[in-house]
């Protein structure tokens, strides 16, 4: 990003601060600091009860001298803070969406609500394929959200390129996309934006055949809602010898 012109800030909650860049040393402690126990996951609904518990426990001195406390913010509460701090564009691996039997359990991701309100461009490599793609794309387009693939025709699935599914309009430049979003500021439109990059990784075809077994898994075990990312993530990092989280890095530096 930096060889490009611009700066990186991640986007997260340290001590009860919301911290919009951080340092080369936070980077590392935030990174270790789920193994640790120290990291919560933030959507948007989150933040404020995060935010507070973090400040109680610096106010009683329990955590004046410990490790930091973070609060891992997804891509609807990155959103939030990014508007905040005058920031327009931001990068990440997959948004969240409608999971699969949604019609019937109203699980649906907060990333969809914050797009439909919250003026930033969103790049990712697409909605999980652990989602419903269809029923999420209908949700995005019911909220007005401008969704695009780009350089494609199909709809990406994080891990794999191919949907199966036609996205709902393509771009072919940033410059196109850098366009469509000053014109919808220009309308006075409040939505955000979503841009679908193709992950190139060639690992990516292995990782959705053991995503497809380890969501049977989930399945079975009775595990739901939020904690199935997390699960899926990690058992995909066995089943594939950790070539599901090389990929995961390369659609990220991608979309980057």
């Amino acid at each position: 990003i930096r060889c490009r012109g611009a700066i990186p800030a991640t986007i997260a909650v340290k001590d009860g601060v919301c911290r919009v860049g951080l340092t080369l040393e936070e980077l590392d402690d935030l990174a270790i600091s789920g193994v640790e126990k120290r990291a919560t996951k933030c959507s948007t609904k989150d933040l404020p009860l995060v935010i507070a518990k973090q400040m109680e426990l610096l106010e009683r001195n329990e955590n004046k001298s410990g490790p930091s406390q973070w609060g891992a913010t997804t891509v609807a509460s990155t959103m939030h803070l990014a508007h905040m701090a005058g920031i327009s564009v931001f990068v990440t691996g997959g948004t969240g969406g409608v999971h699969r039997g949604g019609e019937s359990t109203m699980d649906i991701s907060a990333d969809l609500v914050e797009l439909s309100r919250t003026p930033v461009v969103v790049v990712s490599a697409g909605v999980k394929s652990i989602l419903d793609i269809k029923r999420t794309l209908e949700t995005l387009e019911t909220n007005g959200v401008p969704t695009a693939a780009f350089g494609v025709d199909e709809f990406p699935a994080f891990f794999s390129p191919s949907s199966g599914v036609t996205a709902p309009a393509r771009v072919d430049s940033a410059e196109e996309v850098a366009s469509a979003y000053l014109t919808s500021l220009g309308l006075g439109l409040k939505n955000g934006m979503l841009i679908a990059v193709p992950n190139s990784d060639p690992a990516g075809a292995s990782v959705e055949i053991a995503i497809q077994e380890v969501l049977d898994e989930a399945s079975e075990l009775g595990i739901s809602g939020r904690d199935v990312t997390p699960y899926i993530l990690k058992k995909l990092a066995e089943k594939t010898k950790g070539d599901s989280l090389k990929s995961n890095m390369s659609l990220v530096k991608g979309n980057a």
